[in-house]
């Protein structure tokens, strides 16, 4: 009666969970006898059930992912950094500086320290090991101004459009400079804090009506309105 995962592990849609006299529960199904996962969660079995605590909150990294984190620790050759995801990343001194890392001389904290806030790429990650980030690509790097929105994973690809249709509205429209997390994260800067609280309410709606059709005509109208409120003087 075998299992393919530890307790608690983070499994995803169609990872085999389990076979031969095991049962079915939430969020996952069975076929010939074998247990697959339905959601990304983590993994529990209990008196031969086997049950997927979904991660409605959480991103799953993949590799050359865009995300927006948080350093949490700084240690002898890197930094930690919280993407929003069930693991912390890894940041190596060899994906910040164009030289060699010098113990002796190099001071990290002087670079990027606890609690800035930074854009980097995954560039490795399995179930054996954290992911690694790099900021060695242009815009990638620590972040010095803006505002910081957070909206479920999931509802990313809607935020974008297809073939980039809403985010280019969202900027063309706003003002904005808006750089999209894969986590979740969204980091907006405009000429103005009215812009950047503007292009924050419009993402927030795309979140909100994320399953409805017509939405980037919604959105349009929204932000045109918002913005024209914005600079209708007060008393007319």
């Amino acid at each position: 009666m075998p299992v393919f995962f530890e307790r608690r592990e983070i499994v995803t849609p169609g990872d085999l969970l389990a076979e031969d006299g095991y049962t079915p529960g939430e969020n996952t199904y069975e076929e010939n006898g074998k247990i697959y996962a339905t959601r990304i969660g983590l993994v529990e079995y209990h008196n031969r059930k086997v049950s997927v605590v979904a991660l409605k909150a959480f991103y799953l990294p993949r590799v050359g992912d865009v995300v927006i984190g948080k350093v949490v620790e700084v240690s002898i050759n890197g930094w930690l950094v919280d993407i929003n995801a069930p693991y912390l990343a890894m940041l190596r001194s060899s994906d910040v500086l164009r030289r060699s890392f010098r113990p002796q001389k190099d001071e990290l904290s002087s670079i990027f320290d606890v609690g800035d806030l930074i854009i980097a790429k995954i560039i490795a990650f399995d179930r054996t090991r954290n992911p690694l980030l790099t900021v060695h690509e242009a815009h990638l790097g620590k972040i010095h101004r803006g505002q910081i929105i957070e909206i479920t994973p999931t509802k990313i690809p809607r935020v974008i459009g297809r073939k980039g249709s809403m985010i280019n509205m969202l900027k063309r429209e706003t003002g904005c400079e808006i750089i999209i997390g894969q986590n979740g994260l969204i980091l907006v800067r405009g000429k103005s804090r009215e812009d950047e609280q503007v292009a924050i309410m419009a993402i927030r709606k795309i979140e909100e009506e994320a399953h409805t059709s017509g939405l980037t005509d919604r959105v349009t109208e929204f932000i045109r309105k918002e913005k024209g409120a914005i600079h209708v003087p007060q008393g007319s």
